[in-house]
């Protein structure tokens, strides 16, 4: 058993991509500390982390965003394509406005550069066991950002309103809560629900939706203009 409560089992694998050899540098110091993580490799941009996770089939790949030779949006779309890995963007976001596509290429998550080395750790475990990573804040900055150039949602009834006619009132509150950014906790609070049932509510979404994780919901909601198109606090 681990100090934060995690059963022991083989560290998690990552790889690191980043054009700035000091970021990775920094990066691989604060992840080698830690028992439970092993950085197995470095790339300096998309072509040459897509060839890699091929030949090591790292747990988790920390990507950026702006790189030469191939960006991170069109390598993450390959690696998820391939199957062999999951990825956990990072980007500065004052200067990156890629992280929207990222999503959609099928990133797990995204963090900023400056995050934290304690959250940057937990976000790692986090995907690595099949979890979205979606930072509350983050979420919020990114939608107010973007929501003014997403599609607002489409005339007459198609799938999507029939998709959506299978959810419960409580699952709709969800998911117009997990749009805005919050957190289960948050909508534990808004809802007055226990996180166990909040849960429950998510996993029922990612069924009903046929999305793969929280991420897709954020995503979903907002392109079929589901969620409320205005800023959030």
């Amino acid at each position: 058993m681990t100090a934060d409560g995690r059963e022991a089992t083989r560290p998690v694998s990552v790889l690191l991509v980043d054009d700035q050899p000091l970021l990775s540098l920094g990066f691989r110091l604060i992840l080698e500390a830690q028992p439970d993580i092993t950085v197995v490799g470095e790339a300096g941009d998309g072509a040459h982390a897509v060839a890699m996770t091929r030949a090591l089939r790292p747990d988790v790949v920390l990507m950026d965003v702006r790189m030469p030779v191939l960006d991170g949006i069109a390598a993450t779309e390959r690696i998820v394509g391939q199957g062999t890995a999951r990825v956990l963007v990072l980007t500065t976001f004052d200067l990156d406005e890629y992280v929207y596509a990222a999503l959609r290429a099928g990133a797990s998550g995204f963090l900023l550069k400056d995050v934290p080395p304690a959250e940057l750790i937990t976000a790692i475990h986090a995907v690595a066991g099949g979890q979205a990573v979606v930072a509350p804040v983050v979420t919020r900055r990114l939608l107010d950002r973007f929501i003014p150039h997403l599609p607002g949602p489409a005339d007459g009834r198609g799938p999507v309103d029939e998709l959506v006619e299978r959810l419960t009132g409580r699952e709709r509150e969800t998911l117009d809560l997990v749009a805005r950014g919050l957190s289960n906790a948050e909508i534990a609070a808004a809802l007055t629900l226990s996180e166990a049932t909040v849960k429950a509510h998510v996993g029922r979404l990612l069924t009903k939706l046929g999305l793969r994780d929280r991420v897709q919901i954020v995503v979903f909601a907002y392109e079929n203009g589901l969620a409320e198109r205005k800023a959030t606090n």
